[in-house]
């Protein structure tokens, strides 16, 4: 899906910005290299949202009751908005960094600090939730849950293989997606389509378990449903690895997303409808309870744990190319330590090497600490560090519509525009509440050791540029 009409003129990059042309990201050439197309754009950005959030969320948010159902709609709306705002900014802008490029051009070197650092928080943390979500599925092939290190071992492991696939080239990194892509969709089809005609209405449960407010449980749901749509921005964050970025990541964007809503959307009431109430919100393994539930036996649910960890496979291997673009972008301005800059390959190694090194702590402290609901809790913090670089591109597009840089296009195309991002922006701050006080309070935690890294790169950059001027 294109948006049609006059896209406005790109804005001038600012002072301190590399000239870089989106048709040569970055350099980064040779036979491990490739630009991805518009087919790989969109398997990146379906497969960084339809990862580990899916298969293990139905347990995650069946204690609140199917007012969650109501969650995902309100979600999916939001998602489809920033996600046509993220396209509308690649237009103006298709270089590598997405949220980061958006909020620096608008708001400085700050917002733009900000905006990098929330999002490169948020990738490796996710990749450490999504190692520990893959664990309940193995556990079903193999059994490893009862045993701490066993399962911190996997864990680490289902890191580390997609992060030797990205050291290999961005070639590699696009086949990978592809193919995981496709390899997921077979159980997710199997649940979503199949599950309806073996729906059971008493499995349901009541529709507001909590028994609080409805719409506190539909916010609190939300905070954790989130999880599911991060990757909305893939293909921005990735533009200078796209072909015609202006067209495609739009392109891209808007299609993954729906696709990937419909999906969920099926799944999610497929899996509520054939596994009971009580059992769901004990399940590890949610998808392949249900396929035991419509067929029986066990089969079934092996092919889908197969299948899932194929699926969160393929969406580490994308997030930890996504953890490193942001850093590079920002390093290539001096706001991030310019070791974040060495490519290889097509692939910021240095990059790729901090965030798995890091997840790989943050997922062996956990299992070290002994942390209940290990998954939720990362889910939660992911949830606020994700809504502070999407608040800041929404923030941009409004200042870009606002200031009047939006008159290079027809006036129902800037109506749209603004009411999309009214949306967009609406739906962040809700994330924002939503994700409670904890999450908040840990999420807050980690920016203000960002403002310390900042002010050192800022302080390091004003000594060089005197350094020079006394030269």
């Amino acid at each position: 899906m294109h948006v049609t009409g006059t896209a406005p003129r790109p804005a001038p990059a600012p002072s301190g910005t590399p000239t870089v042309s989106p048709e040569d990201p970055h350099g980064g050439t040779g036979r491990h290299t490739r630009r991805f197309g518009l087919p790989v754009a969109t398997a990146l950005v379906m497969g960084n949202i339809i990862g580990g959030g899916i298969f293990l969320l139905p347990a995650s948010v069946a204690p609140y009751g199917t007012v969650s159902l109501v969650a995902f709609g309100v979600l999916t709306v939001g998602a489809i908005a920033l996600a046509l705002v993220f396209g509308r900014l690649a237009e103006r802008d298709p270089r590598t960094g997405g949220p980061y490029v958006y909020a620096r051009e608008a708001f400085g070197d700050f917002a733009g600090f900000l905006a990098a650092w929330a999002y490169w928080i948020t990738t490796w943390v996710s990749n450490a939730a999504l190692a520990v979500a893959a664990i309940g599925y193995l556990d079903v092939l193999i059994p490893v849950g009862d045993h701490r290190w066993s399962a911190c071992l996997a864990a680490l492991t289902l890191q580390w293989l997609p992060a030797l696939a990205n050291f290999a080239g961005t070639r590699y990194v696009g086949a990978v997606q592809l193919v995981s892509t496709v390899l997921k969709f077979v159980p997710l089809l199997l649940v979503a389509v199949g599950g309806l005609f073996f729906f059971d209405p008493a499995k349901l449960g009541p529709f507001n378990a909590g028994g609080g407010s409805a719409v506190g449980a539909v916010s609190a749901s939300a905070a954790l449903l989130l999880f599911s749509y991060l990757g909305v921005e893939s293909a921005a964050v990735s533009a200078g690895e796209v072909r015609d970025a202006r067209r495609n990541v739009g392109r891209a964007t808007v299609i993954g997303t729906a696709g990937a809503a419909l999906v969920y959307l099926l799944g999610t009431l497929s899996v509520f409808g054939t596994v009971p109430h009580d059992r769901l919100v004990t399940s590890t393994a949610p998808f392949s309870d249900a396929v035991n539930a419509m067929f029986g036996g066990t089969w079934g649910g092996w092919a889908v744990a197969l299948a899932a960890l194929v699926s969160m496979t393929g969406c580490l291997n994308g997030w930890t190319l996504l953890s490193a673009q942001t850093p590079y972008a920002a390093s290539q301005d001096g706001l991030f330590p310019a070791a974040f800059a060495r490519r290889r390959r097509g692939v910021p190694t240095v990059g790729v090497g901090v965030t798995v090194v890091l997840a790989s702590l943050l997922t062996l402290y956990n299992y070290v600490s002994g942390s209940a609901k290990v998954f939720d809790v990362l889910v939660l913090v992911t949830t606020f560090t994700a809504t502070v670089p999407y608040l800041l591109a929404t923030a941009a597009q409004v200042f870009h519509l606002v200031s009047g840089q939006g008159e290079t296009v027809d006036r129902a195309r800037l109506a749209r525009d603004a009411v999309v991002t009214a949306v967009a922006t609406a739906f962040s701050v809700w994330l924002v509440a939503g994700a409670g006080y904890a999450a908040v309070y840990q999420g807050v935690l980690f920016l203000f050791v960002g403002i310390i890294v900042y002010a050192v790169m800022a302080a390091r950059r004003a000594r060089a540029t005197a350094d020079r001027t006394s030269a």
